[in-house]
């Protein structure tokens, strides 16, 4: 049976509970610091979604504070990442540059930034500009220039394409950037191996949790908010309960 840890902290202060070298894949969605940029763009996101992110008041620090928080994020992740591990961040493509030069910092090696297309997005403002239907993905490794890749002689693009989170998976209520199980589920089976350690420190609705858990993972979770934990670890919980019963 795999292991689950759960913290409901700041991600700097669960990670000091983290062993030094244990983690063998990071994969998170970490703030985008969008939330002011978003406020004054003409956009009628926030009449169409209820817990629209930049209006939920953990996107909203200014530049100088996030991209300190992110070299804290990045020099905590150091200190528990195996040489050879990896690490996915997801980002906005304009804030790409940044969490690469970060990264390096620390001792990550940069290998890609890929995108994840949404078939199924939003079709907001869809008369006055292209709608956004992409997200970045940033893909490291650490201290290595190559790590876990399970492609089994395939050919793996850096383009993903799947639907927007389904309301299945939302359960237990909703998170304004909540991923579908099925994305990062492409990225846990191709860089790890079943009982590797697979760190969230921005858990948000548990997602990588689900997965880690029913692709025989261990994990560890953390996340800030008390009612995005709950959240996660009621889904985490369940998938958890699935699997004794199977």
């Amino acid at each position: 049976m795999s292991e689950i840890k759960l913290y409901n902290d700041d991600c700097i202060v669960a990670m000091k509970k983290v062993a030094d070298k244990s983690i063998d894949l990071i994969v998170t969605d970490p703030p985008y610091n969008l939330g002011n940029f978003m406020k004054n763009r003409d956009t009628n996101l926030s009449k169409m979604r209820d817990n629209f992110f930049g209006s939920a008041g953990w996107d909203d620090m200014e530049f100088d504070d996030w991209e300190k928080s992110m070299d804290n994020f990045f020099k905590s992740s150091a200190r528990v990442m195996k040489k050879g591990g990896t690490m996915i961040v997801f980002m906005a493509i304009i804030k790409v540059e940044t969490i690469i030069r970060l990264a390096e910092k620390h001792g990550f090696y940069y290998k890609t930034t890929g995108i994840w297309h949404k078939t199924n997005p939003m079709p907001r403002n869809m008369n006055l500009h292209f709608v956004n239907s992409t997200e970045a993905w940033v893909y490291f490794t650490y201290k290595t220039r190559t790590g876990t890749f399970n492609n089994g002689g395939a050919m793996f693009h850096d383009f993903v394409e799947t639907s927007v989170t389904p309301n299945g998976e939302r359960k237990y209520g909703k998170h304004p950037t909540q991923k579908p199980e099925s994305l990062i589920q492409h990225f846990v089976e191709i860089l790890s191996n079943p009982d590797d350690w697979v760190l969230d420190p921005f858990m948000g609705s548990g997602t990588t949790g689900v997965v880690a858990k029913r692709t025989e993972r261990n994990f560890i979770g953390v996340e800030l908010d008390k009612t995005y934990f709950d959240m996660a670890k009621s889904r985490i919980e369940e998938k958890r309960n699935e699997t004794k019963c199977n």
